[in-house]
């Protein structure tokens, strides 16, 4: 995995992956997509069902709500980079256990260092908590910046899930989520120039 020297090589090089029972029940490996030199990364907690049908992360209600996130910050998703902790589906689609998580946590690590994101925007609790370490709530931790201690330090924006806001649709929810998007476009903005 270490040699693989493109998202590519990675992909080819994981995507048989047997390491969690995940693997035994999954559809499709969702490695992820988008810009392989994107500057803005996102990362969710692992896929759908509609994610595990088409092998895409965030191709279902989240990911139409995400789509229009981007929109409103003013990307495609071809700009962006989008993938999840897990690359196989948890049954039922529940959280993933932490130890499912360790152990693609390498293969998301690698991705992050093939693409050299300069802000990372975590979505929801999971890739908060396995990434870095965060063990606090997301409702009390979004929006305050945080680091990974990769690449000489990536800042990264903790924000709530899409599917959490599609069932706590409020206009507080909705605010808050776009603070924290707008949070991450200007950090980049000022450090980076406007998107490309």
């Amino acid at each position: 995995m270490d040699g693989a020297a493109s998202l590519a090589a990675l992909e080819t090089c994981i995507q048989d992956c047997q390491a969690c029972p995940l693997g035994a029940g999954r559809i499709k490996f969702v490695f992820g997509e988008g810009d392989p030199a994107a500057r803005i990364l996102f990362v969710g907690e692992g896929p759908g069902r509609d994610e595990d049908l088409q092998g895409r992360p965030f191709v279902g209600k989240a990911g139409e709500l995400l789509d229009k996130m981007l929109g409103a910050m003013g990307f495609s998703r071809n700009q962006v980079y989008i993938c999840n902790v897990v690359k196989c589906r948890p049954p039922d689609n529940r959280t993933p256990t932490p130890a499912e998580a360790q152990r693609c946590l390498p293969y998301l690590r690698r991705q992050i260092e093939l693409i050299r994101p300069a802000v990372i925007v975590t979505l929801g609790a999971t890739p908060l908590r396995e990434l870095l370490g965060v063990s606090t709530g997301i409702t009390r931790i979004r929006g305050q910046w945080q680091t990974l201690d990769m690449l000489g330090g990536i800042p990264v924006m903790p924000t709530f899930h899409p599917a959490y806001v599609l069932r706590q649709y409020t206009q507080d929810v909705r605010r808050a989520v776009w603070a924290d998007l707008q949070a991450a476009r200007n950090w980049l903005s000022e450090n980076h120039g406007p998107a490309k």
